[in-house]
């Protein structure tokens, strides 16, 4: 099975390829060119060439570009989603369900760059000031690098090339190695477009060296980047000047009020902790519940993770599929026994079939314990016993994360006072703090990162303001 790349519009076979093996049952469903630093350097040239004629074309045309990709994605919408079955294991269902998230990804772009403008300024507002025609308006960056991951291989892809592309930038994307034909496919249906810009977005693939030399070089003005802490860091230390948007780790948290409906509270924390098979950076990890419907809760909690189904991702009722490699499997099910050791409770039978991690509902943690205080990306979720809602908002907020918060509540004072004091980038009130709407801001503060995503908030990222006073 041959791989390619994208070179700015030109498609190129790679000399050598890697091959992608299904997690599920070991298939090689697809391969992955394997790059070079000097491939990365070309693609980079390519980019900035291409970027001086993106930012003169006109912006009807940048928007029929990416309605008319949506379009095409629209009508390949099970070809998308067999590919991130075979690539990652997710459940048909729910790889559909990525498929018309970026068709909306896409289209909310378009949509978003056509209202999208500056203001004008009162330049005799202050005494040292004076009357002129004054203005600021956005223009784009230049050249952007685009890193994602596996999680969400297409529709993380779609919430950086399609901001950066319509607001008249180039990229160069380096997508996760886990899911190389899923971010060829999309870049196809971008570079193949009749109001496709030539040369304004390449794909290349590669590991840490490849990385390196895409956010280290002086070409990119931006690098968007969806992943880990660790490479967040390098990424920081790297980079030099230049706009950096990081969408990091989480250990999401939710408080269970006194006054929840549990039986809704349950049925979404068993989805928001297991969805994707907790591969998810909002996913779900710990639970804080109010002494009083402690264990009322975790029977139901347990009940509802019960009902998950576990198996095959090509069947529709499949509800968690495998992790996404065997390292993920061995990683999760070493925490849970560590946890066990130390003195918690399984509510559910901790079970691994290859690389099935069956959903684990954990029951007497202590913040100690590596499946609360650290990132655990499996379906494992943590109930921790609290007596009120301020020591929940001081137990979710001692954590390295902050990426979205939640809490169950009938209680207005509990829920404005999560708003006001969780230290997260975003809190939801009544439902798992997993919840994301695209057309949102999504992004996280302390090491959950920096910058906002979401169409209209990613190409303010990746555009300049410009000043201009006429007098």
């Amino acid at each position: 099975m041959k791989a390619h790349i994208w070179m700015g519009s030109d498609e190129i076979q790679g000399e050598t390829y890697d091959q992608r093996l299904s997690p599920y049952d070991g298939r090689v469903v697809s391969s992955a060119a394997v790059c070079s630093v000097e491939d990365v350097q070309k693609a980079l040239k390519i980019a900035q060439a291409a970027a001086k004629e993106a930012k003169k074309t006109p912006l009807h045309q940048r928007c029929s570009w990416l309605l008319d990709v949506a379009q095409t994605l629209r009508e390949q919408r099970e070809e998308f989603a067999r590919v991130l079955c075979d690539e990652v294991g997710k459940p048909i269902t729910y790889a559909l369900i990525e498929v018309d998230r970026c068709i909306e990804t896409i289209t909310l772009s378009a949509e978003t760059m056509r209202t999208l403008s500056g203001e004008t300024i009162n330049t005799d507002a202050m005494p040292s000031g004076r009357r002129a025609q004054a203005y600021w308006r956005r223009e784009p960056a230049g050249v952007v690098v685009a890193i994602t991951p596996f999680n969400f291989p297409l529709n993380l892809v779609a919430h950086k090339l399609a901001p950066a592309l319509v607001a008249g930038n180039a990229v160069v994307l380096k997508p996760t190695p886990e899911a190389p034909l899923c971010a060829y496919k999309l870049a196809k249906l971008f570079i193949e477009s009749p109001y496709a810009i030539k040369d304004t977005l390449s794909v290349v693939y590669g590991d840490a060296e490849v990385g390196s030399a895409l956010v280290g070089s002086d070409i990119p003005r931006v690098i968007s980047f969806t992943g880990s802490v660790g490479v967040g860091h390098i990424i920081t230390r790297t980079a030099g000047i230049k706009k950096i948007s990081l969408e990091l780790g989480g250990n999401a948290a939710t408080y269970i009020d006194e006054s929840a409906d549990l039986e809704f509270a349950a049925s979404r924390c068993a989805i928001g902790a297991f969805v994707n098979s907790g591969q998810v950076c909002i996913s779900l990890q710990r639970i804080y519940v109010n002494s009083v419907i402690y264990d009322e809760f975790a029977l139901k909690m347990a009940e509802e993770t019960s009902k998950l189904v576990v198996g095959s991702p090509y069947n529709e009722d499949t509800f968690l599929g495998p992790l996404i490699n065997d390292e993920a499997a061995e990683r999760a099910m070493s925490w849970v026994e560590s946890a066990i050791a130390e003195g918690a409770r399984a509510l559910t039978p901790p079970k691994c079939e290859g690389r099935l991690f069956y959903p684990c509902v954990m029951a007497d943690v202590t913040e100690s314990m590596k499946i609360v205080c650290e990132e655990v990306f499996a379906p494992i979720v943590s109930l921790v016993r609290v007596e009120c809602v301020d020591e929940a908002i001081e137990k979710m907020n001692n954590s390295p994360f902050g990426l979205q918060f939640s809490i169950f509540t009938n209680n207005l004072a509990h829920a404005t006072k999560v708003i006001e004091e969780c230290e997260a980038g975003g809190v939801v009130i009544n439902d798992m703090p997993t919840l994301r709407f695209d057309i949102q801001p999504y992004g996280g503060v302390k090491m959950s990162g920096v910058g906002r995503e979401g169409p209209r908030f990613t190409i303010e990222e990746m555009t300049e303001i410009k000043s201009i006073v006429i007098l």
